[in-house]
């Protein structure tokens, strides 16, 4: 066996093995808040929030989960928020592409967390954006007090739910809200600023307060179901438009409802039969290192994730250091922007290191998302890169014009983006191959991805000198030994806020996928951004 292929399979192992990690802590996250938490719902006759979400969605059809691993790690003083409390993802129901959002009433009773408010606010957006209906399965307790300093009365903390429930009815964007357990306080609104409010009976129950709070602000001595239930808000008060004797009942009223709706204005992006890559595309766990350090070629991924592998690029021989071109996934047409790990050589014979951006590469890559808002093509990008490149010789040749160049077209890109992080994704690298802060209508993570404003080994080092000079400054004098010691705690440090699951928990990224799931996210993102609406490109004042 080649030293070549020993390569190979010590990188699979590697990636498998990565991706195995990933699967054993989501099988913990979907466990929600434990057996015992799950084993009271059922006792109220209450299906629990997936089993909700399975029973809701057409069977045998595609489903992306957003936010699995928010607050992943988060929370240990409360005992932790799996999922951030809350279940959200894009699926089909009565044939028909829309976002669930179901709160996980075994997690704090579905109260919200920081993590919880900023996962519903990612689901209202994605809904947004691409005009799509949403669906929420309500069963939560409100905001998790402890924490109602992080969660209540900023600009994106919960009130900016209801905000945005206006916003997408001034939008004609369908809202269907089902109250499936407890509905309280300032999230009672959610519901009743929904096209369509149902209940279940017995379970569900909505009010501004409940009966103990009631008691203590007026006096009054009343239960729960009596004040705001099942058959008090739909035969007394009409808050509800109607109540179902089981979860079940309920959810089938959904399917009913989304069943009516009428057809979406459809964007047009191009799309043709799907074709599978030729090349094997499990490869791609080979093919990449397992040393993040390491070059290797781009386009070998490429072509396993694009329909038949075929890749056309755009000036191929110019800015080798970023491949551009056009392709298919999943019949969908698409641009893709990737960061070329390969050694190579400038038109001048220089040697280019890859995974960094020269300027030639930012301007090739302005160019050519230019053109994609042009054709009206949707653009992928795939993260994989350590930074622009720095040093006199790159700043006496403007490479922070010709990096504002890229910044600029891409920001102003109108077509959708789609981002995943292959590899590492280091400071303004990370910008301008759309991060999160540029609005890429899904953005992923592949287990083997790191994100941070430099690589862990740079950062270490440059900490390390201001620590040692700190305490040279204070006369104290640091061994070889200790030195080494506090390098050596200062990389661990770095290093576990670099991880995918770090990015995940916080929603950097909306999910670490298997990467042989990369096709399937991108088609599905960009059938969902075919419903929403592109303004005309303006793409700023570099744009040449």
């Amino acid at each position: 066996m080649s030293n070549q292929d020993l390569q190979f399979n010590f990188n699979e192992d590697n990636n498998k093995q990565l991706w195995d990690s990933v699967k054993s802590k989501l099988q913990k996250i979907h466990g929600g808040g434990g057996e015992k938490a799950a084993s009271k719902q059922k006792e109220k006759g209450k299906l629990l929030a997936r089993e909700r979400i399975d029973f809701l969605r057409d069977k045998d059809t595609e489903w992306i989960e957003i936010g699995e691993f928010a607050g992943w790690d988060m929370y240990p003083e409360y005992g932790g928020c799996a999922a951030g409390g809350v279940i959200v993802g894009i699926a089909y129901v009565s044939g028909r592409q829309c976002i669930i959002v179901a709160n996980d009433a075994t997690v704090k009773a579905g109260a919200w967390f920081p993590i919880t408010g900023k996962k519903n606010l990612r689901a209202q957006e994605i809904a947004m954006e691409n005009h799509l209906p949403i669906i929420y399965l309500v069963d939560s307790a409100g905001v998790f007090l402890p924490m109602q300093d992080e969660i209540f009365a900023d600009k994106e903390h919960f009130g900016r739910m209801f905000r945005n429930n206006a916003k997408m009815s001034s939008m004609g964007i369908t809202q269907i809200s089902a109250v499936m357990g407890s509905c309280v306080a300032g999230g009672a609104y959610l519901p009743i600023m929904s096209d369509e409010a149902l209940i279940v009976e017995g379970n569900g129950s909505i009010f501004l307060a409940g009966s103990y709070l009631v008691k203590a602000a007026i006096g009054e001595t009343i239960d729960n179901e009596t004040l705001g239930g099942a058959i008090t808000q739909t035969e007394i008060s009409g808050v509800i438009d109607d109540k179902f004797p089981s979860d079940q009942s309920c959810l089938e009223r959904i399917k009913f409802i989304m069943d009516k709706l009428g057809s979406a204005d459809l964007v047009g992006f191009d799309r043709v039969k799907s074709k599978k890559p030729i090349k094997t595309e499990s490869d791609i766990f080979g093919i990449l290192p397992s040393d993040r350090s390491k070059p290797y070629q781009t386009i070998e991924i490429i072509e396993r994730i694009v329909d038949n592998s075929e890749f056309e690029q755009y000036k191929q021989d110019y800015g080798k250091t970023i491949l551009c071109g056009y392709a298919r996934i999943d019949g969908w047409a698409v641009g893709i922007v990737a960061n070329n790990r390969e050694i190579v050589k400038n038109s001048k014979g220089e040697m280019q290191f890859g995974g960094v951006i020269y300027s030639d590469s930012a301007d090739k890559s302005a160019r050519f998302i230019m053109n994609c808002n042009q054709k009206k093509i949707p653009l992928v990008f795939l993260q994989d890169v350590t930074g622009f490149m720095v040093g006199s010789k790159s700043e006496h040749g403007g490479i922070i014009k010709d990096g504002a160049k890229m910044v600029m077209a891409m920001a102003n890109s109108v077509v959708p983006k789609f981002t995943i992080v292959i590899g590492n994704s280091y400071g303004a690298g990370n910008y301008a191959m759309c991060g999160k802060a540029y609005d890429p209508r899904l953005i992923v993570a592949w287990p083997s991805a790191k994100i941070a404003v430099m690589g862990g080994g740079q950062a270490a080092k440059t900490l390390l000198q201001i620590e040692s000079a700190s305490l040279k400054s204070k006369g104290e004098t640091i061994t070889e030994e200790a030195e080494k010691e506090l390098l050596n705690k200062i990389t661990q440090r770095y290093d576990n806020g670099t991880t995918p699951y770090f990015a995940a928990s916080r929603l950097w990224v909306d999910a670490i996928i298997n990467p042989l799931d990369t096709r399937k996210w991108i088609s599905m993102g960009i059938e969902a951004a075919n419903q929403g609406k592109i303004e005309k490109f303006h793409p700023g004042i570099l744009q040449v």
